[in-house]
């Protein structure tokens, strides 16, 4: 074929075979004719609610067919050229739009927010920047397996605005991750234009910042889409790096049909349907005898044909069936734990806190040579509490990772990472900076597994609490921010046997790990640790001492508050240490209530918000005739940490301990 020129588009075809081109025009033509299926079974009320993708599909398209089948592309709404691209069955589609039981998502999610691994396509969560991030961890993966791979993901114009966006590009740049980064530059936000939202003359410039390359292409025109996605992904597969691709299209209908389009000019709606990809290449296709007018009327009959048999099965196919036990138990990944004991001839060491968790971390290291460790610092310098020192050494620069100062992209790093098959330890320098990566923790980690049965195979450890004179930035009990979100399990170890058998156990588990480790511990308390592989199971609280007058309910440091006052004193309490937090076991509370009839909640956090005031409800619902006396909760001051140690004693929960304690006898 020879290169030809249209009014709107050029097209160069020289390098392709007729087939090649009828191939690329079928693509093509597939998702906007299931598109206006869609527009109008949506006007009939038969789905709720449609992103058209009208005028971009050139993009989607191209993108898809330029990579290898088994390379991961991270999906927009508006990619469906993507999902027929690479032959994901229509009535599966059809049936996820419509919220039935066999759509990917069991109805759970809608359009677009699900990710099919056996296709290599991971869809969106609303937040439109993690995604981004995933593609590093996918693409940090397959370097770590040695793949010559790419990966792809998509943002939006609106979307380089976003944080994630400047943190998931940076960290691709420092890793030399093979990524690629398109941006459907599509002219709004919703209705804010471009104008608006950024100053610079192309987004692609931003390349230069990160010390990428960054191109602008006709996103519109599906062969320089395709031979452009093509060069770059056959670079990067020889030469590891990112590349960041401005695709200039533009979204001819509304952010989604009720939104309508009224706030755009007509004349840029004159205009860009002038540069309609699809009209424009089978224009060109037909003029250059590749395809014949009475070829193009069969093939979008036989697409539609296509679209209407699978709309029809989909209508015959189950609505979703409501059973609340099977909503509950899909939160988590299956895991039945096999606990790990030591050996009995095994030998014990008497180690700190600090060193049981690093004990911990190093068995992990060898029992699993997939598990990536992630952190600040965490690599030369050992982290600044010198729980990874000598890792880099033992293990190397692929497994011991320094990350840039991005909590939010290596987060979604390590989800990426997940899903392609590696375990991931994420450090957090301290717990208080984990709120810089909230969004991937609760909107994508924690609900990944209920979605669409991803994978999220990550532990953050948190480095937490007060008691050190470190101020309000560095002392926070921030466990409630999380405890509060069904998906995720929360570990919080009192002990160095605790804190090494929970941890191995954590990373057993194939669900997202918070592992909270209590800094005021990590060179104060010491106990006999086993040498070697043991765990402890998540989920099982234990009885740190037997009592009959009183229960208190407690973990972390407030374990040996509470061991410390009942010491003191001649009354014959039980103390529960929860160990884990999320998901309680309830179990074990209920049983000491039972027998004792009073129960206290200590924790150091804050008291309004405080887990303490979950467990209380829950006694007070299940346990009320049981009870001798009211609830009591001890906590922190509802006050930021304060800096002055004078300020920080009164704040914490330990200075009123003694005092609730005895109310709670007495009443």
């Amino acid at each position: 074929m020879t290169s030809g020129v249209h009014p709107a588009l050029t097209f160069d075809s020289s390098t392709y075979t007729g087939d090649q081109l009828i191939h690329l025009y079928r693509q093509l033509l597939r998702p906007r004719l299931i598109e206006e299926k869609m527009l109008l079974l949506l006007r009939q009320g038969k789905i709720t609610k449609w992103f058209s993708g009208i005028g971009q599909e050139a993009i989607a398209v191209g993108c898809a067919e330029a990579l290898h089948p088994d390379e991961y592309i991270f999906t927009l709404h508006r990619n469906l050229g993507v999902f027929t691209s690479r032959q994901v069955p229509l009535l599966a589609l059809f049936s996820q739009w419509q919220g039935k039981a066999t759509g990917f998502t069991k109805g759970r999610d809608r359009s677009f927010h699900f990710g099919i691994p056996e296709y290599h396509i991971i869809g969106m969560i609303s937040h439109l920047g993690p995604q981004l991030s995933l593609a590093d961890g996918v693409a940090m993966a397959h370097r770590f397996k040695g793949e010559r791979k790419v990966a792809l993901a998509f943002t939006g114009e609106g979307g380089t605005s976003e944080g994630e966006f400047h943190e998931a590009l940076n960290l691709a740049a420092v890793w030399d991750l093979p990524v690629i980064f398109i941006i459907e530059n599509n002219g709004y936000g919703l209705s804010t234009p471009t104008s608006e939202q950024f100053r610079c003359n192309r987004l692609a410039d931003r390349a230069a910042g990160y010390g990428m390359e960054g191109i602008t292409i006709d996103g519109n025109n599906i062969l320089e889409v395709y031979q452009t996605i093509s060069r770059y992904a056959e670079a990067l597969r020889e030469n590891p790096r990112p590349v960041l691709i401005e695709c200039m299209t533009f979204r001819m209908r509304g952010h989604e049909e009720a939104s309508g389009t009224k706030y755009v000019p007509p004349h840029l709606m004159e205009t860009w349907a002038a540069k309609d990809p699809v009209d424009n290449y089978e224009q060109y296709l037909v003029e250059h005898g590749v395809l014949s007018e009475t070829d193009t009327t069969a093939i979008r009959r036989e697409i539609k044909e296509e679209i209407q048999q699978a709309w029809d099965l989909t209508e015959l196919e189950p609505e979703v069936t409501v059973d609340e036990a099977v909503e509950i138990q899909d939160v988590y990944r299956p895991h039945d734990h096999l606990p790990q004991h030591p050996f009995p001839e095994t030998t014990s060491d008497e180690l700190r806190f600090v060193d049981a968790i690093k004990d911990g971390l190093l068995e992990a290291m060898k029992k699993h040579p997939n598990l990536v460790l992630m952190g600040q610092d965490i690599a030369g310098y050992g982290g600044v509490f010198k729980i990874t020192e000598g890792f880099l050494d033992r293990f190397g620069a692929e497994r011991v990772r320094n990350t840039p100062l991005c909590e939010s992209a290596v987060i979604g790093a390590a989800l990426g990472a997940s899903l392609h098959g590696l375990k991931t330890m994420v450090e957090m320098q301290f717990a208080d900076f984990v709120s810089c990566g909230f969004n991937q923790i609760v909107n994508n980690l924690a609900k990944l597994h209920y979605r669409w049965e991803g994978l999220a195979d990550v532990v953050i450890r948190m480095p937490t609490g007060a008691g050190t004179g470190a101020g309000p930035f560095h002392s926070q009990s921030n466990e409630a921010w999380f405890f509060h979100t069904p998906g995720l399990k929360i570990v919080y170890p009192s002990t160095p046997y605790d804190a090494k058998g929970l941890l191995l156990a954590s990373f057993e588990d194939p669900n997202p790990v918070l592992y909270f480790e209590h800094k005021a511990l990590y060179r104060k308390i010491k106990g006999n640790v086993p040498q070697g592989y043991y765990t402890v199971p998540v989920g099982e609280a234990s009885v740190v001492r037997t009592g009959t007058q009183a229960t208190i309910v407690t973990y972390g440091a407030g374990v040996h508050w509470a061991t410390e006052v009942v010491a003191s004193t001649q009354w014959d309490i039980e103390i529960i240490d929860l160990r884990t937090l999320l998901p309680l076991d309830f179990e074990t509370i209920e049983k000491s209530i039972r027998k004792t009839h009073r129960a206290l909640i200590l924790h150091e956090d804050t008291l309004t918000g405080g887990i303490g005031g979950e467990i209380a409800a829950r006694i007070g619902e299940a346990l009320f005739a049981e009870l001798d006396a009211p609830v009591m909760r001890v906590a922190s001051l509802d006050t930021p940490v304060p800096f002055a140690i004078a300020l920080e004693n009164v704040f914490l929960a330990r200075q009123r301990l003694e005092r609730t304690l005895e109310q709670l006898i007495n009443y």
